[in-house]
């Protein structure tokens, strides 16, 4: 199970993607896209053996955040196509 707080209630009708997957090596990944009132929001993370690799997402206070091994710094966010890109580069590093 991955080692983040739980999202948010989203309303069905919100919900844009949500996705789980477990990754050979034992990697969760998870990718959820949802509108609220403050428009986009997004969390996608990979985690192995309870401990993040990587993750992104727009959490207010800090807004655009990409975070590789517990170090976090800000994300210049450019589209959904972009966003997904960069995570799955970054995971695919942070899993060799």
């Amino acid at each position: 199970m991955l080692n983040h707080m739980p999202l948010p209630p989203v309303p069905l009708q919100a919900l844009l993607l949500l996705e789980r997957v477990l990754r050979s090596g034992g990697a969760h990944l998870e990718i959820a896209l949802w509108r609220d009132a403050r428009g986009l929001r997004y969390r996608l993370e990979c985690e192995r053996a309870g401990q993040s690799l990587v993750r992104y997402d727009n959490d207010t206070p800090r807004g655009h955040v990409r975070t590789l091994a517990g170090r976090a710094a800000p994300y210049q966010f450019r589209s959904v196509e972009q966003l997904r890109y960069d995570f799955e580069r970054d995971m695919e590093a942070a899993s060799r």
